[in-house]
């Protein structure tokens, strides 16, 4: 995908970009290229690949999900900012919160807001479970994402205590979505959450699935949850 496939793609879904914006790509291209060189960010580098896998695709939230308000976002494990960055940019309303474990990630994500210029943007060097006992961070969020973390039972748990009751939880998968829906069914439900909409749409040029799960959050998470580091991975509620 080339920029003018993905300006143009974008606008096909209603989300037009302007010129600055364009350009803010552009640098975080530059810069998730350069900054991979001295740590693991990602294994996608080809720039045609950047746009369409990472840029495209963290904004194919916006096709299901309405991100013109003032939203407060929390994006939990975003690595090297994806889905948020990429939304934020595309609309520059919304306030974003990440919180990643590895500090060495903090860093580049950083320094990558001071290149875009971007305001309204917070990188929080934490594990998620002990984020989501925070008091500060605890169901404060309109909206938590999550992209290809965890398989649905254990994102659950690290996700859904941080959305506000009434907030919604984005949880965008890969192929093969069904398996984990069903054994993360008990996790949702457990946490508060509901499964409102599944969206499958095909990431174009490569024609890969892509799934979007939508959950609204019901009701208040019960206060044991998210439990200690590591054992949700450990032993998924269910």
């Amino acid at each position: 995908m080339n920029t003018e496939e993905f300006q143009q793609m974008l606008e096909e879904r209603g989300i037009r970009l302007s010129q600055k914006q364009m350009s803010q790509y552009e640098t975080y291209f530059h810069t998730l290229v350069e900054w991979n060189e001295k740590m693991n960010l990602t294994a996608i580098t080809d720039k045609s690949e950047v746009y369409l896998k990472h840029f495209y695709d963290s904004i194919s939230a916006a096709f299901y999900f309405d991100f013109n308000e003032t939203l407060h976002i929390c994006d939990v494990g975003a690595g090297a900012g994806f889905p948020s960055i990429p939304l934020k940019i595309a609309f520059p309303n919304l306030h974003i919160t990440i919180v990643d474990s590895l500090n060495k990630r903090i860093s580049f994500l950083e320094h990558l807001a001071k290149e875009l210029q971007l305001e309204n943007v917070r990188f929080i060097h934490d594990r998620a479970e002990t984020f989501g006992q925070s008091s500060e961070h605890r169901e404060a969020y309109d909206v938590v994402t999550a992209r290809a973390v965890a398989r649905l039972s254990v994102l659950s748990e690290l996700c859904i205590p941080l959305a506000k009751v009434g907030g919604t939880f984005i949880a965008m998968k890969a192929a093969n979505v069904e398996e984990e829906i069903e054994a993360g069914r008990k996790a949702i439900a457990t946490l508060g959450g509901k499964i409102i909409d599944i969206h499958s749409f095909t990431l174009p040029i490569e024609e890969s699935e892509r799934n979007i799960v939508m959950i609204k959050k019901e009701k208040s998470t019960p206060k044991k949850f998210p439990r200690k580091p590591g054992i949700p991975n450990k032993t998924p509620i269910g």
